[in-house]
């Protein structure tokens, strides 16, 4: 039930681009907190409240990741795939350019942080969605023995959305005088997005449907709540994938979020060896995440995510002490070993999320998975690293902290079911006249 080669590589590349300019769109607003939405949104309080309120607006994203994960996730697996890529791109760009346009405190008072939360909350459903579908739409076009490979290629938009936001970051900052920037340059990146959203839509619209999601249809083999059937059948695989998610999803925003701040305000590094460390990063993950991918179809998706957990461990634990050190060859180091390990586990895991549930449900599923390794990992690590650092004085509570949640993810990885990178996703779907749940 698989789709053509040419098809294929269609759906992953309008998959991987989308993706790309979700992320993009997501990450400004992490560089923007971390360096002017204090000073921008929260002026009346202390720095390190205004920093803390900053990433709190930034948490607020995460929070609204599950609803949209759900919401997006319902109507993906009653409606189609195709749609739900669609609707979350034009709800991020809307998000995303009404920060750009967004007046500031000393303009409007009270309700330019109000406004600010409200946006941000909007850019989470968006992304809570996009996900699930990009990797579904991908994934269930390839045949097996490709499907790692070619959710590898979902996965890649993640660094390219990193390294695009931190490059528009750099130019216009290095560009303008650093009042010139926080004053008003800061928007230009967020009013880019109205482009680029443009033209992800036009290659987005040109792709067909899931042929799995239109087999499931014609068998009337939709669910009248799969949100609800996804957790009543399938719970234990959700944990343990959201589980599996944590480290990862900790570690990652650690670096391209709280580490802005922390290196420029606390090592007292320069804003543009810092942003190109986040780039040079990100393009050795995006390696990472293809390699592993192609990996995980010859030697199975568990496997070569248990090695990117060990990694992900080995990387808490040395990443503060190797940054602290103020060697940039020791924090080049700690830099790329964290991006290559979160490479390696990235590869594989939009097609391993997706062989774990059937299709009548693989949309909520999948993306349920995904937020709540979101929400407990990442959401409000740059939150809590702040307030860490700000209790303590020492990084080293921190990386207990990050070191906690990487050894949870290894051992959720352990208790995966292995070998379904072998089974077919159409194996579940029944024949009309063999349907045993009705259609609503």
């Amino acid at each position: 039930m698989s789709s053509t080669e040419p098809e294929i590589r269609r759906v992953a590349a309008a998959s991987a681009v989308g993706t790309m300019i979700e992320w993009y769109d997501f990450f400004i607003y992490g560089t923007a907190a971390a360096l002017v939405f204090a000073g921008q949104f929260f002026p009346e309080v202390s720095e390190l409240a205004g920093t803390l309120a900053a990433f709190a607006t930034f948490a607020v994203g995460f929070l609204a990741r599950p609803l949209g994960g759900v919401v997006m996730g319902h109507f993906g697996d009653r409606v189609g795939r195709k749609s739900m890529l669609v609707l979350s791109l034009l709800l991020m760009g809307f998000a995303t350019v009404g920060v750009g346009l967004l007046p500031t405190f000393a303009q409007i008072g009270v309700w330019a942080p109000v406004l600010l939360v409200l946006l941000r909350f909007v850019q989470g459903f968006a992304l809570g969605g996009e996900w699930g579908g990009a990797v579904l739409m991908t994934v269930e076009h390839a045949r097996v023995g490709r499907r790692g490979l070619f959710g590898g290629f979902v996965a890649l938009g993640l660094p390219a959305g990193i390294i695009l936001s931190n490059v528009v970051f750099l130019v216009v900052s290095s560009t303008v005088a650093e009042e010139t920037f926080a004053a008003w340059a800061w928007r230009i990146p967020f009013l880019l997005s109205a482009l680029l959203v443009a033209v992800g839509l036009f290659i987005r619209l040109r792709v067909s449907e899931s042929p799995l999601f239109d087999a499931a249809r014609a068998a009337a083999e939709r669910r009248r709540m799969p949100v609800v059937e996804v957790l009543r059948k399938d719970g234990r695989a959700v944990l343990l994938a959201g589980g599996s998610y944590l480290g990862l999803s900790s570690l990652g925003y650690i670096v391209i979020v709280y580490f802005l701040s922390y290196a420029t305000g606390v090592l007292g590094l320069a804003l543009t060896p810092v942003l190109l460390l986040i780039v040079a990063g990100s393009v050795v993950q995006a390696l990472a995440i293809m390699y592993s991918a192609s990996l995980s179809d010859r030697f199975g998706r568990r496997r070569v995510l248990l090695a990117a957990c060990a990694g992900l461990v080995v990387s808490s634990l040395s990443f503060f002490p190797l940054v602290d050190t103020r060697s940039m060859p020791l924090i080049v180091l700690a830099i790329v070993v964290m991006f290559a390990c979160q490479g390696t586990y990235l590869g594989p895991q939009p097609a391993a999320f997706s062989e774990l549930f059937r299709t009548s449900v693989r949309y909520s599923g999948a993306s349920l998975s995904l937020q709540l390794g979101t929400i407990l990992g990442g959401a409000l690590v740059p939150f809590i690293a702040t307030a860490l650092y700000g209790a303590t004085g020492s990084s080293w509570s921190i990386t207990a902290y990050l070191t906690v949640l990487a050894v949870i993810s290894l051992l959720c990885v352990l208790a995966l079911k292995e070998d379904t990178y072998r089974r077919d996703l159409a194996d579940d779907i029944a024949p009309a006249a063999d349907r045993v749940v009705p259609a609503s």
